[in-house]
């Protein structure tokens, strides 16, 4: 596997990156590093036309404006490189957070299972920072685990400052009551945003155009619920019903998860994390496939004992939100065009309900059985090493 893994790394790096794609997310990026640098107007996107445009706050302005210092082609390469080698890192991190090695056999796997898929892919692709972000998540990960609350706090508030993409982890600190988490979470960003706001010509741009286009939905490049249905004209209150469903499953599973999994802190810590993310990409107002990289330490626990995606549904629902094949057909127009727009909707949808019947499942035969007070593990079920055992009664 190692072969194969490296030179699918090659080829994603050296030759799919490198050529690019219509989609370009780095030229607005660089373009607004530029006018940053030279004293004018960042947030100047025309919100209608659907090209990518400029999203960033005033503190990711600040972070990212040094791409501009050298000329754009070499600035992309630079940035794709270190998104590489970003989620190298995070590979790493990850396999050491369960308990896997380099010289194991899940580390090749794991790697090319991340470089072949859509979402990393098409960050290196499109050139976006969504590689530098699942660095920042997979230490907060780390860290959290460790009990190092104010270093989690920062890496994930380093995060904020560009995308809030990661913002539904703060239940998860909050579940755990790691309350310094919180100090270092709210102040990095915060405090980035005081240097930057002096720095930028049209701050208040961010506010009153910006900010409201982000909390929009939109009908194109949108996977969420809201976004196809838009698309495909659904009725709204149909649209609701369906977010409003899923919801309820998103907060029953996470009632579950925390009151019978949470001393299980590494299940616990990732499964939850998993089904946070999931739901925001599905029932917010965007969501788009290459969000799906968030996922990698959900998916990971699928090496637990107790683990709530191993079986078939699962991963079915996980090829459609993270495969890279096409299902536009020649052929068949108008199914391979629907097939295509609503996979990752699909998936996501899919993943929220396998979770929400097997933790149901687990509860209901446990219950039935008279053995809630010791938990809701099957009875076959043995605690995997990698997490520590939780006691009975809780």
């Amino acid at each position: 596997m190692w072969p194969i893994a490296i030179l699918t790394i090659v080829h994603r790096v050296l030759v799919k990156a490198v050529n690019g794609y219509i989609t370009d997310d780095f030229a607005p990026v660089y373009q607004a590093s530029l006018a940053f640098l030279n004293h004018r107007p960042v947030y100047t996107a025309d919100f209608d036309y659907v090209d990518p445009h400029y999203l960033y706050p005033p503190s990711g302005t600040l972070l990212i404006a040094p791409l501009a210092i050298i000329d754009p082609e070499r600035s992309r390469w630079l940035f794709i490189l270190v998104n590489a080698i970003a989620i190298i890192l995070a590979w790493y991190l990850l396999l050491r957070l369960f308990r896997y090695t380099v010289r194991s056999v899940a580390a090749p796997i794991l790697l090319f299972g991340m470089f072949v898929s859509e979402t990393v892919t098409n960050t290196l692709v499109f050139t976006n920072i969504n590689g530098c972000i699942l660095l920042g998540e997979m230490l907060f990960l780390r860290w959290l685990l460790q009990r190092k609350d104010l270093a989690a706090g920062a890496i994930l508030g380093l995060t904020f400052a560009v995308k809030w993409i990661l913002l539904p982890l703060l239940v998860v600190v909050i579940a755990r009551r790691q309350w310094k988490v919180l100090v270092t979470a709210v102040a990095v960003p915060l405090v980035m945003t005081l240097i930057a706001w002096p720095l930028l010509v049209d701050p208040m741009d961010f506010v009153h155009r910006t900010l409201p286009y982000l909390l929009e939905s939109r009908d194109y490049f949108n996977s969420a619920i809201v976004g196809n249905g838009e698309y495909y004209g659904l009725p709204t209150p149909l649209t609701w019903f369906m977010r409003v469903a899923f919801g309820v499953m998103v907060a029953i599973s996470l009632w579950l998860l925390y009151r019978y999994y949470r001393d299980d802190e590494l299940f616990f810590v990732c499964t939850a994390s998993g089904v946070l993310l999931t739901a925001q990409f599905l029932l917010g107002s965007l969501g788009q496939m290459y969000y799906s990289m968030y996922m990698f330490p959900f998916l990971m626990t699928v090496v637990l004992r107790n683990s709530v995606i191993r079986n078939w549904p699962a991963w079915c629902a996980i090829y459609g939100f993270m495969s890279y094949d096409s299902w536009l057909s020649d052929r068949f127009h108008s199914a391979g065009r629907t097939a295509e727009y609503m996979k990752t909707t699909l998936g996501w949808s899919l993943l929220l309900i396998v979770v929400f019947c097997v933790l149901g499942d687990r509860y209901l035969a446990a219950r039935r059985e008279g053995r809630l007070a010791g938990g809701i593990d099957p009875v076959r079920v043995e605690r995997s090493p990698a997490a520590p055992a939780r006691p009975a009664g809780r």
